[in-house]
């Protein structure tokens, strides 16, 4: 069975049906604006967030271990300069004496630098206690306005899911009815032009959106409906105002 010659204006009026059903998906995505970007944004920054507060706990973790072993080095120290002072009471000879004396004042300028590196390290402490303080206080800002982006971006998917998913049901639906070559144009130009509009009617001797105005000659072979004709100032695919009419008449009482 020989399968079926489809005619300019079938091609025409799927194309325009398409265009209306993509309009009316961008009309909904453009309701949730920058809403999607702006959670995900707030996402990353909370995440940011989170990982600076493990950072700076594992940095006062590091300090406080490093407290810990100079703590050591002085019980060390302490320790050892008690041994010299027990030998130094049974030296024999001057040389011995002032040898442990030498390792004596060693081990006290160690306690004096141990101490010196903990006062260091406890400063580092506070600071990065401080950080801590200020971080948390702007992850919970920033946790709120998450939230409340979340709900905002919630009620609306909410509202429009069952809509959008619908419609785009219906674009893949149309989009198969229409030829390949003929789609690749359609999305070519949908995807050049600001607001998505790739099929056009004429308005007031105009395409649609558009100043320029369309000869008398042209706009009876758009009327004719015999061949697909492209607006030399928009690019973009353009029928008549009587096809229009009639096509929205039909998207509208299919979403009725």
């Amino acid at each position: 069975m020989a399968k079926k010659e489809v005619t300019v204006e079938q091609k025409l009026r799927a194309l325009y049906d398409l265009q209306l059903i993509d309009s009316r998906i961008d009309e909904i995505r453009n309701v949730r604006g920058e809403l999607p970007l702006e959670v995900e944004d707030l996402e990353d920054d909370v995440a940011g967030l989170n990982t600076r507060l493990s950072n700076l706990a594992q940095d006062i973790s590091n300090l406080d271990t490093d407290i810990s072993n100079k703590k050591l080095v002085i019980e060390e120290a302490k320790s050892l300069i008690k041994k010299y002072q027990e030998q130094q009471k049974n030296v024999r000879n001057n040389r011995e004496f002032d040898s442990l004396s030498k390792e004596t004042e060693y081990q006290e300028l160690e306690i004096q630098l141990a101490e010196k590196r903990i006062k260091e390290f406890k400063a580092k402490i506070s600071q990065k206690k401080q950080v801590v303080e200020n971080t948390k206080e702007k992850l919970a800002q920033q946790e709120g306005h998450l939230n409340a982006k979340k709900s905002e971006l919630d009620a609306i998917l909410k509202e429009t899911e069952k809509e959008e998913k619908l419609l785009q049901e219906k674009s893949v639906e149309f989009s198969e009815s229409i030829d390949r070559h003929l789609l690749t144009a359609y999305k070519r130009i949908r995807n050049k032009v600001k607001n998505g509009l790739a099929v056009v009617s004429i308005e007031r001797g105009a395409a649609g959106g558009s100043f320029f105005t369309i000869p008398p000659q042209v706009q009876l072979e758009i009327a004719n409906r015999k061949k697909i004709t492209i607006d030399e100032h928009s690019g973009r695919i353009l029928v008549d105002a009587a096809l229009a009419a009639e096509e929205k008449e039909k998207i509208d009482n299919l979403f009725s």
